[in-house]
């Protein structure tokens, strides 16, 4: 039976696997890698459409008053120019949880569809690996949405840049998947956790309440690199994680990880509860 929207609680509890919620209740708050440091970009790489790797163009990424923001007041007009914000390290089981906010006007030349739109992209390639023009990673993207004050635009959908999952026990193959769920209208802070499970399953949270997971993330669809040409099924165990930046003013205060891999020997000094997935050469007697 695959888990659908509705009945997403009851089968993360008969998969057997710990929920987020369980994971997160375990761990010490020292356990959370901070990804953004708060201070600067370090251990971050940029990676803008038209742009080379590293090249910040007009200062879409930067750090101010403690928050990580995407800006585009340096920008006369978006001209196709989507950016990524890879992290240095690959992961695979993890809880990625982030905190942010869209603000102000977004930017001129920006796509109906971009407004108060941006994401967490997972299992993604490398910036390095990104060809020049390419718009966005191969990866699957975990959506941040933002009302527009009137209609519903429910948050936390998955969107699929040269990949595909499987929903329901059956493949999807369009490009995203639309959610019933909650609305964000306005400028307010929004935590949004995605639980990575390899390639066993991702389940999205929005505020604590899950709202969507699938399983079997894979290569597959358009919007492919042309490295991956040919291996369309070849499942998603492994990658990296990337910010979006799509057009529309976005702040972040918080990007955290926890790791799930690890020592899970009891007899170890450095045993953890929480963890679902094992790297005993990781224990300390």
């Amino acid at each position: 039976m695959g888990c659908t929207v509705a009945f997403i609680a009851v089968c993360l509890l008969i998969s057997g696997i710990a929920s987020s919620q369980e994971a997160a209740s375990k761990a010490d708050a020292k356990d959370w890698i901070q990804l953004f440091n708060g201070k600067n970009l370090d251990g971050w790489t940029v990676k803008i459409a038209k742009h080379k790797i590293s090249d910040n163009f007009g200062d879409t990424f930067r750090v101010e008053n403690g928050l990580l923001k995407i800006s585009y007041d340096h920008y006369e007009k978006l001209d196709g120019q989507f950016g990524h914000l890879f992290y240095k390290d690959k992961f695979s089981y993890y809880l990625i949880a982030v905190e942010y906010r869209f603000v102000g006007e977004q930017a001129k030349g920006g796509p109906d569809w971009a407004y108060r739109n941006n994401g967490i992209m997972i299992h993604s390639q490398s910036a390095e690996s990104m060809g020049l023009d390419q718009d966005f990673p191969t990866s699957i993207e975990v959506q941040l949405l933002g009302g527009d004050g009137v209609h519903d635009r429910p948050n936390g959908n998955v969107c699929t840049p040269g990949t595909n999952i499987v929903i329901d026990g059956g493949l999807f193959t369009p490009h995203c998947y639309h959610l019933v769920a909650k609305t964000y209208h306005g400028d307010q802070w929004v935590r949004v956790v995605a639980e990575v499970l390899g390639s066993e399953r991702v389940t999205h949270y929005v505020e604590g309440t899950p709202v969507i997971t699938y399983t079997k993330p894979q290569l597959g669809g358009e919007l492919k690199n042309p490295i991956f040409a040919g291996r369309d099924g070849e499942l998603l165990n492994e990658g990296y994680i990337a910010l979006q930046a799509e057009s529309h003013p976005t702040e972040f205060r918080k990007v955290e990880l926890l790791n799930l891999v690890g020592c899970m020997d009891k007899k170890a000094s450095n045993f953890k509860a929480y963890l679902v997935k094992a790297d005993n050469s990781l224990c300390k007697y």
